[in-house]
């Protein structure tokens, strides 16, 4: 999971491999499988080295090489 941040302050976690694909509106906006969008305060920089930092970390990228 990743912590992330809501354009009101809040912190959540969210579970990356849940992510559809993700906007510059120009906010940064998650669409998830589900549907649902999340628009966060982080850029998409940030967001892309958070998804890969823990993709490194459960060992996702061993599968992918």
């Amino acid at each position: 999971m990743i912590e992330l941040t809501k354009l009101n302050g809040d912190t959540f976690w969210l579970n990356p491999h849940q992510i559809e694909y993700i906007e510059r509106t120009p906010d940064t906006t998650i669409i998830m499988l589900s549907g649902k969008r999340i628009v966060v305060k982080e850029s998409l920089a940030v967001l892309r080295q958070r998804i890969v930092d823990y993709r490194r970390e459960i060992g996702a990228f061993k599968n992918e090489e």
